[in-house]
């Protein structure tokens, strides 16, 4: 795997940066959002993928299927999973994923099913995640984060999974949402606060959303800002079958509303959802992995008020296309300029139109 690391080194000038960029003389095209950048994992390589998009409806693997970093070279655990991208004020993008290799074991990474003894700390049992930072989706800085390395008291951290990662204008931090859950507790949604660097959380966390039902376990949050400045929180509801509900609220990080309806389009259990915004268009998707059915696959809907939404199907079963890999796994997706695709594009040297 490590054969499709691609300058996985630590930047640490603005310099190095600007070195990466076009000498073309740059216009308002060329910084105008024009693409979507899809992030995602497979199971049987534990490491993150990238994805172009032009359209917003088809989807080509910049590396041919396979993997941009190796799970091994990045995480504690040897394997990455859930990966989230998002853009920063500053131009950066930041990538957060779970440190966590289910297969461990059968890959030779450690001689027990878990890091941890199972009967204590459950299904998983990973203590925190990977954190990137790039300008140019090309080069990236990454560290790893251990919440019972970070804070006292999380000696007992039963998980921490699916990070996400959304900018809180008053703070002005990048904050990071995700899955937790104590020993063998239920899974609940936090949040903390990263350092200007992204190397590492600075602040304990705190919880985002508490469930009407206290014994149902909730993850796999997503945010995203509404245009009427509200925010708009999608989550899994692990009822029967596992769902998607959302949740609002006039705060980034509390005060969620519930709402009782589902709506993901599924007949059986999905997870991971992920709400992007077409460009130039008043509509929104909603992306979910769908884990119940074989292969598994990513499933839409779209909307343009967040309450009613259109069933657009399945990757290549409808109006959502792949066109070099199959069998995605939790991901997400933001747009991105014409610069930033046209790079990224001559870097992989794939064949782009935009």
């Amino acid at each position: 795997m490590r054969k499709y690391i691609f300058g996985l080194v630590v930047i640490v000038t603005l310099g190095v940066f600007l070195s990466c960029k076009s000498t073309k003389t740059e216009t308002t095209e060329d910084n105008e959002l024009s693409a979507y950048i899809m992030v995602y994992f497979k199971d049987d390589d534990h490491s993150l993928h990238m994805a172009l998009s032009t359209d917003g409806y088809s989807f080509t693997d910049i590396n041919k299927g396979n993997a941009i970093v190796a799970g091994d070279t990045i995480a504690s655990q040897k394997g990455i999973r859930d990966p989230h991208i998002s853009r920063g004020p500053d131009g950066a993008f930041y990538v957060v994923m779970t440190d966590l290799h289910i297969f461990g074991k059968e890959k030779g990474y450690r001689d027990t099913q878990w890091e941890r003894p199972g009967e204590q700390y459950d299904w998983g049992n990973n203590r925190g995640f990977v954190l990137m930072k790039s300008y140019d989706l090309i080069h990236w800085t990454h560290s790893n984060f251990l919440f019972d390395e970070a804070f006292e008291g999380y000696e007992n951290i039963g998980c921490a999974w699916a990070p996400q990662t959304i900018y809180d204008p008053k703070e002005k931090k990048m904050m990071v949402y995700f899955t937790m859950r104590m020993n063998h507790g239920l899974t609940k949604l936090y949040y903390a606060y990263a350092n200007e660097d992204f190397t590492a959380l600075i602040s304990e966390p705190k919880l985002l959303f508490e469930y009407p039902d206290e014994n149902i376990k909730v993850l796999d949050a997503d945010i995203s800002q509404m245009p009427d400045g509200r925010y708009c929180m999608t989550y899994v509801a692990q009822e029967r079958p596992i769902g998607i509900k959302t949740a609002f609220s006039n705060n980034i990080n509390k005060g969620y509303e519930y709402n009782p309806e589902w709506i993901d389009q599924e007949p059986g259990s999905c997870e991971a959802p992920n709400i992007w915004k077409r460009i130039d268009s008043d509509t929104w998707v909603l992306m979910y992995d769908i884990y119940s059915i074989n292969p598994h696959n990513f499933g839409f809907v779209e909307t343009s008020d967040f309450k009613t939404f259109k069933n657009l199907g399945h990757f290549n079963e409808g109006l959502m296309k792949t066109t070099n890999f199959t069998s995605p796994k939790h991901g997400a997706i933001i747009s991105i300029t014409k610069k930033e695709a046209s790079l990224l594009a001559k870097h992989w040297g794939i064949s782009l139109s935009l």
